[in-house]
């Protein structure tokens, strides 16, 4: 096939010997499947910031720094230094969250270089070798989803262990790979102690794997894991392996469920476009 714009320096450095096809398109880039280094891998070309149709960004990069104190105050005032410096720091933002991600134990694609803006990382098979698919693309009992949903519940809070709410979880978001589920695609992490919205976020992100659970059936479970972990992480108590019972008891405090309603249904009317997409 042609060679994708954006693919030529690997091919030119020898990090990948052949382009195979495309693999997925999302909303922040297009994977190809290539050869590399004697094997099958995936490499990720992210789009352009007019390309992109993800909104509300700003939500995300809320916290994030550039080590680079000139850069920081262009970014701020948005010049066109500071744009082109905030375009490379979003287009990095996922390369370094998978590495602090799997220094922290959580089941991310092994990452193996960053070029011109483009990540080549691991590409998750299923058993038979194949590029594995989609969590939302597989069939399974509820039984089986109480074993994927139980496991990604940890994933979770390993991740905030690690300072980090993934920012995009779903069923879209996960690859069942033969060793099980891995999760991917973190261009919208955020800093958990950094971000004001992350809390909200968060409880989107389980929101979002409580859903998918009651795809399969309804169940009797307690599904507040979210603001039960969150606890736990403000008050500097949780673990990778703190127990969770899924039941919360909150504070006095006024919340405002108008807001929280309104996010976790716009949430659900993106996970329903998505589905329609995919059939």
């Amino acid at each position: 096939m042609q060679v994708p714009k954006g693919l030529g320096p690997l091919l030119d450095a020898g990090m990948i010997t052949e382009v195979i096809r495309p693999l997925l398109s999302g909303k922040e880039a297009q994977v190809y499947l290539v050869a590399s280094d004697g094997e099958l891998r995936v490499a990720k070309v992210y789009k352009h910031a007019t390309q992109r149709t993800f909104k509300h960004r700003s939500v995300y990069t809320e916290g994030r720094k550039t080590r680079n104190s000139r850069d920081q105050r262009a970014m701020s005032k948005r010049s066109r230094h500071g744009r082109e410096r905030d375009e490379a720091a979003w287009r990095s933002a996922e390369v370094d969250m998978i590495y602090r991600l799997r220094d922290a134990g959580v089941r991310v694609p092994t990452p193996y270089g960053f070029v011109d803006g483009v990540l080549l990382m691991e590409l998750v098979q299923d058993a038979d070798g194949e590029p594995a698919p989609r969590l939302c693309e597989v069939d399974m009992s509820a039984e089986e989803a109480e074993v994927v949903f139980d496991f990604l519940i940890r994933e979770v809070v390993k991740m905030l262990c690690a300072g980090v709410v993934h920012g995009d979880l779903s069923d879209f978001n996960v690859l069942m790979g033969a060793d099980g589920p891995v999760v991917i695609d973190f261009p919208q992490s955020m800093d958990a102690a950094d971000n004001q919205a992350a809390k909200k976020i968060l409880v989107r992100d389980v929101a979002n794997l409580n859903r998918f659970l009651r795809d399969f059936g309804p169940t009797k479970r307690p599904l507040h894991h979210a603001e039960e972990m969150w606890a736990l992480f403000a008050s500097g108590k949780l673990r990778p392996d703190s127990p969770l019972t899924g039941k919360f008891k909150g504070s006095n405090r006024t919340v405002d469920m108008k807001a929280l309603r309104d996010e976790l249904e716009a949430a659900k009317q993106d996970v329903m476009q998505r589905r329609g997409k995919t059939g």
